[in-house]
C-alpha cells in the first residue's frame, strides 16, 4: 500500500512504549494498522530474543514508512490511447529503545 496511508497509522505510535503501541493499533480500523502491528510484534520479538530485552522497557524510538519501487500497468483509455496505474508500495521501518 501507498506510503502515504502507512505514514498516518505509523505517527500515531511514534514515542509510545512498545505494549502502548500495540494496543492503539488494535483499535485503529485500517488495513496498515495491521501490517504495522505485525512489523511492530516482529521487532518486540527480534529484541527480546537477539538482544535480551523485555516488552515492558520498549519505547518506540522511530517508525517510518519508507516508499518502495512502484509497479506500473496500463489500462485503456478512449480512442485507442493508454492511461497509466502507478501501485505504490512501501517499506515500515520500527525502531525500538529500552530506557
Amino acid at each position: 500500500m501507498s506510503p502515504q496511508k502507512v505514514r498516518e497509522v505509523v505517527r500515531q505510535i511514534q514515542g509510545l512504549s512498545a505494549l502502548q503501541a500495540k494496543h492503539v493499533l488494535a483499535v485503529i480500523p485500517r488495513k496498515s494498522a495491521r501490517a504495522v502491528a505485525k512489523t511492530l510484534d516482529s521487532a518486540i520479538a527480534n529484541a527480546e530474543n537477539n538482544n535480551g530485552l523485555k516488552a515492558e522497557n520498549l519505547i518506540v524510538r522511530e517508525a517510518l514508512a519508507l516508499t518502495a519501487g512502484r509497479l506500473k500497468r496500463m489500462t485503456p483509455k478512449a480512442r485507442g490511447s493508454a492511461g497509466p496505474i502507478i501501485k505504490r508500495n512501501s517499506h515500515i521501518k520500527i525502531i525500538l529503545s529500552d530506557q
